[in-house]
């Protein structure tokens, strides 16, 4: 199969991958039509993050207008268990809205796009841990900045929240084992979590794993992707 892995460009250096990889954009739904004919694509795998929302619903009416078959590779929520002490939220207004209160040291687990949301809840202590440095310091007026890449590990995250004494985690439930690490380590030290809830997505077939996906190629399709 010839395969082709789309990135959005929001990490400056990603890890190399054994397929050729396009960093960017499409133009919106209509971009990736014009993109999916010109490149001739038989199949699309929608491996974007479960909180991708308008890329995943672009890459649906996309593939339907071009004709081209579509599977999106899923990975199941994370669900809280004994010892954990979670909070779900709609949405980031409902977790900026769900901070006012007296000053906390919270770890915003969220990535760098949407820590700017934060300031409007000045009065915490921020940690922060990126990817990447940012090329402009966040504006949040207390905070401190970790840049490490995962996969990240029980032990790890643990000495991070113990060594900035950490009183409250705000994530995304993205589910996976990736990023699943800091929900073990503050069930272990009781931490609470505010959990907030994945976006609506258009109906689409899903796949739950890498060799589910291969195997729907497999029979979706004799040309490349």
């Amino acid at each position: 199969m010839r395969a082709t892995l789309s990135y959005a460009g929001r990490t400056a250096h990603p890890r190399a991958q054994p397929v050729p990889v396009r960093v960017g954009g499409f133009g919106g739904a209509e971009g990736l039509v014009a993109w999916l004919c010109a490149e001739q694509v038989s199949c699309v795998v929608d491996a974007t993050h479960p909180f991708a929302a308008q890329m995943s619903a672009n890459a649906v009416a996309a593939a339907e207008r071009a004709g081209v078959p579509l599977v999106a590779l899923t990975r199941p929520p994370w669900r809280a268990g004994a010892g954990d002490r979670w909070t779900p939220v709609a949405d980031l207004e409902a977790a900026v809205a769900a901070l006012d209160g007296p000053p906390r040291r919270v770890m915003l687990a969220l990535g760098r796009l949407h820590v700017e949301r934060f300031a409007a809840r000045p009065q915490h202590d921020y940690l922060l841990r990126f990817v990447d440095a940012p090329e402009r310091a966040p504006s949040l007026p207390q905070h401190r900045l970790v840049i490490d890449r995962g996969p990240f590990t029980v032990a790890g995250d643990r000495r991070l929240l113990e060594a900035h004494r950490t009183e409250l985690i705000i994530c995304k439930n993205a589910g996976g084992e990736g990023a699943a690490a800091k929900l073990a380590a503050a069930r272990a030290l009781g931490v609470p979590v505010l959990m907030i809830d994945r976006p609506a997505l258009p109906e689409r077939r899903t796949c739950d794993s890498v060799a589910a996906v291969l195997h729907w190629l497999d029979h979706a399709t004799d040309r490349g992707v």
